[in-house]
């Protein structure tokens, strides 16, 4: 069942927070002694050499890798669940959530031990490049090459690939040329108007509803578009799918209204009152 997570992801994967050092205070020497200030440094250059690494890495290691990466840079998990279709957002988030209350130090040693299984040549002593070469957005370079949604080649993505990219023209063109159905879905029986939904791309969620996408619609576990925007707290788009049609009244798998999805009071209470409308 949907979540009201996707704030963290909002989009996804990684939102928030800053590239702060972590809380040391796990640690048994100061965080400034020589021999804590030699792991920092060491970690460092193990999160630059895995620029290179990553095509031999599993994506269990990259998950290991990114959460202790997370743990030392942020400190404890500190930010919402993502939602519910943010897969990586989610494995993401709940391996760095595994990591309760482990001290940086322990992160970087075990970040290090793994570097080092990945690439036994390697040799820390050696200078790694800096500055413009090394990919060192928010959660450093495991993050930003764990998962590459933005890199798929143009050949290969599928039309909920530009769905969750909000490619609105690609999307329009498609459906007007009739190569793509509207209500068409992926094997999770959702549609182009869930996945809309859930990352909030509100203009596309209104021309997928002018071009006739089905707007109650259930996926595979009896949510409907208005179920996902309720879990992921949109307002806006709960407004809009409302005030589209969408029927309140519908329970997914686990009878579950719209309203019982989420956490937001204000979107509870439009619901509430849309919901009261119909009975």
């Amino acid at each position: 069942m949907a979540s009201s997570f996707l704030s963290a992801g909002t989009t996804t994967g990684d939102s928030g927070g800053d590239l702060s050092s972590g809380d040391d205070s796990g640690d048994v020497e100061s965080p400034h002694s020589p021999e804590a200030e030699g792991l920092r440094e060491l970690f460092e250059k193990a999160a630059a050499h895995l620029q290179g690494l990553i095509q031999v890495a599993s994506r269990e290691q990259l998950l290991y890798l990114y959460a202790r990466y997370k743990q030392v840079k942020v400190g404890h998990c500190n930010t919402p669940k993502p939602s519910f279709f943010d897969f990586e957002g989610k494995q993401k988030w709940e391996a760095w959530k595994a990591l309760g209350d482990s001290s940086p130090r322990q992160a970087m040693e075990e970040y290090i031990a793994v570097v080092k299984k990945l690439d036994p040549s390697w040799n820390p002593q050696t200078q790694e490049k800096k500055g413009k070469e090394a990919n060192t957005g928010f959660g450093g370079p495991v993050v930003s090459s764990l998962y590459h949604e933005e890199t798929i080649r143009e050949e290969d993505k599928n039309i909920f690939d530009y769905c969750r990219e909000n490619n609105i023209d690609h999307i329009t063109k498609a459906i007007k040329s009739k190569n793509v159905d509207v209500n068409v879905k992926d094997e999770e029986g959702r549609a182009l108007l869930h996945w809309a939904c859930d990352r909030g791309h509100k203009d596309l969620v209104t021309v997928l509803l002018q071009n006739r996408a089905d707007i109650n619609s259930q996926d595979n576990e009896g949510q409907t578009a208005l179920h996902y925007a309720a879990a992921c707290e949109f307002l806006d788009i709960v407004e809009l799918l409302l005030q589209s049609g969408a029927d309140p009244m519908l329970r997914d798998q686990d009878g579950c209204l719209p309203e019982e999805v989420t956490g937001c009071k204000a979107v509870s209470l439009v619901l509430q009152r849309h919901t009261a409308g119909k009975a």
